[in-house]
């Protein structure tokens, strides 16, 4: 018979004694009283029970005596006290931190991002082609490209633009690309601009690109289809023809010929994505020169009608030799329709024509299944979709226009959600150890798509504060406005020097920065002489710092483990190109905090002041 202590007296046919495990409420695992935890330590600081438990038996007592003596019981009885208290007191204020109510801030940036902006703009002065501006802040650069378009069987006046990279190549592709970014951003954040004085300077980068893209589109008449110039130069790389990457020249000493590529309305991608840029640009212009504006809207509403009035004749302008043929060793296209889409949409934002958004939306879907997997949730020159999600998704939540559009801005909001989960979640993208997400592991050159994501989710997490939203969720995950502002910052952080290595990426911004930069006019001297196609090969080659600092531009960055190599020749880890550069913009100024942003009582910002123009991009539709 079991005693009233619970003991059961050893005999060989009693019953096998069971152990059961408890579950707590919070779904914990309780000890039991099991063989393997009774041991016992008797420190006399209870009454004794009258029972002397040590005299009772058990079979599975695994119990000890460590002889423990008290000498001053005062002493012990203090020094228990006190570690009570002292544990008492670190979970009182973890509980406390944990129930506490937790107000949504904006944390603002440790860099000095008013400084780095300006930099990043100033890169693009530094790639300008044509005749140069004498009030540059840039003072190693000077006039170039003057005969460009001279090759072409009538002539084209094709000066102007901007260099694309390290190399002396100009690409209508990539240019149109960062023009329609640059002029987003002004779009939504003109505001901020104008606060640090830095409007005049970003219009004036968008005007050089736009009057540039001007050039590039010649409208059909009676006796020539559409003519779009794709390309400026030529990647002849036999090692005997001179040409933009065999030479090592400063553009202002070029002395080679620059063929030119053409290309027709079936390039449709390069059309969709000048429309867009034209369109984006007239928004960014039509308060201040409306003439302009106009010009600018009138050319991407002809250019978009002429890439989609045959649906059976469009495609990429990489498919066709003669107009892309050269561009797949740098901006090869995967597909035509995002950037048809995109370029839909901005015509409809640039003229409130809802002809323009119902292909837009039309297409849509189209354009997702269009997509390849390497691209997915990537916002870059090659891919426009996933920006246009955000864009749709702006038209939703502040001008919802119904029916028959609901249910594609209500896709696209879905999407949009779906790729904010992919920033924050870590399920999708890959990080470094240093903290950098890794969209596109085989690629190379990761901080471009990391600029665009921060650029992106900071951009989507105003909007939430616009609506007075704390945040959003998707099927695998929920976000916050905090969350995504945090990942923003974080990419940011890492480009400006919050990395592994300790160095800021951006040439010019920190203590320590590339000094080799793969860039022909920033490694060569500026000293008045004239070096020819040969002679640059020593500057290439040299091992030194270059002599020039190529303010504000955003190198390819470090590998997928934060390891980055500064060195000329390694162009995958030194090379800045426009593109990268458009996007870096982008994330700054999404990120600048508004000097009049003032905080209300309550301790939060107010939604209403976060430099964000909530309605300027409606203003043409009635």
């Amino acid at each position: 018979m079991p005693s009233s202590l619970g003991y059961q007296s050893p005999a060989t046919d009693q019953e096998p004694v069971m152990f059961v495990h408890t579950v707590s409420e919070a779904r914990r695992m309780l000890p039991s009283a099991s063989r393997w935890n009774s041991i016992e330590i008797d420190f006399n600081l209870v009454p004794q029970s009258g029972i002397a438990y040590d005299s009772l038996p058990s079979s599975y007592s695994k119990s000890y005596d460590y002889d423990i003596v008290i000498r001053d019981r005062k002493l012990f009885k203090r020094c228990l006290y006190i570690s009570a208290s002292i544990v008492s007191l670190i979970l009182a204020l973890i509980l406390l931190l944990r129930f506490l109510p937790h107000k949504h801030h904006h944390h603002g940036p440790s860099k000095n991002l008013t400084l780095a902006l300006n930099q990043a703009l100033t890169f693009f002065d530094a790639q300008k082609s044509g005749t140069y501006p004498k009030n540059s802040p840039v003072k190693f650069r000077g006039d170039s490209g003057l005969q460009d378009g001279n090759l072409t069987s009538n002539r084209a006046n094709l000066v102007g633009g901007f260099y694309d990279s390290g190399n002396n190549m100009k690409f209508s592709f990539s240019t149109a690309y960062t023009m329609t970014l640059l002029s987003w951003t002004v779009i939504e954040y003109h505001q901020k601009y104008a606060d640090i004085g830095e409007l005049d300077h970003v219009k004036d980068i968008i005007k050089w690109g736009s009057n540039y893209l001007l050039k590039v589109f010649v409208p059909p008449n009676a006796t020539s289809d559409t003519i779009l110039y794709s390309q400026i130069g030529t990647a002849n790389s036999d090692g005997t023809t001179p040409s933009d990457i065999n030479c090592w020249e400063r553009p202002e000493d070029m002395d080679y010929q620059r063929p030119v590529s053409i290309c027709d309305s079936t390039a449709t991608d390069l059309a969709g994505e000048i429309v867009a840029a034209l369109s984006a640009a007239s928004l960014v212009f039509k308060d201040d020169d409306s003439v302009y504006s106009g010009e600018l809207v009138k050319a991407a509403g002809e250019l978009f009608e002429s890439a989609t009035k045959d649906p059976n004749n469009q495609g990429t302008y990489t498919r066709v030799e003669t107009c892309g043929g050269e561009s797949r060793d740098f901006y090869n296209s995967s597909g035509y329709k995002d950037e048809l889409v995109w370029g839909g949409t901005w015509l409809f934002f640039a003229t409130g024509d809802i002809s323009y958004l119902q292909y837009a939306t039309d297409k849509f879907q189209a354009a997702v299944d269009d997509e390849t997997s390497s691209d997915k949730w990537i916002f870059d020159w090659n891919n426009k979709l996933t920006a246009n999600m955000v864009l749709l998704t702006r038209l939703q939540f502040f001008h919802d226009l119904g029916y028959p559009y609901e249910a594609s801005l209500k896709a696209s909001s879905n999407m949009t959600g779906s790729l904010m989960c992919s920033y924050v979640s870590h399920r999708v993208f890959s990080m470094t150890p240093g903290g950098l997400v890794i969209q596109r592991p085989n690629y190379g050159a990761p901080l471009q798509f990391a600029a665009t994501a921060s650029f992106l989710s900071k951009l989507y997490g105003d909007y939430l504060d616009l609506l007075r939203s704390s945040g959003g969720s998707c099927s695998t995950c929920e976000f916050t406005v905090e969350m995504l502002q945090n990942f923003s910052l974080s990419q940011v952080n890492y480009i400006l020097g919050d990395n592994p290595m300790k160095m800021s990426y951006m040439v010019g911004f920190g203590d320590k920065f590339p000094s080799q930069v793969h860039h022909r006019s920033a490694s060569i001297p500026w000293d008045g002489q004239h070096y020819s196609c040969k002679d640059g090969y020593k500057w290439r080659d040299s091992k030194d710092p270059n002599p020039n600092v190529l303010l504000g531009a955003m190198v390819g960055g470090p590998d997928q483990f934060d390891k980055f190599v500064d060195e000329r020749d390694k162009q995958e880890f030194t090379e800045p190109r426009i593109t990268s550069n458009a996007g870096l913009v982008a994330a700054l100024i999404a990120l600048h905090d508004p000097p009049h942003a003032k905080k209300s009582k309550k301790g939060n910002y107010d939604p209403t002041k976060l430099g964000i123009d909530q309605m300027g991009i409606f203003d043409k539709i009635h």
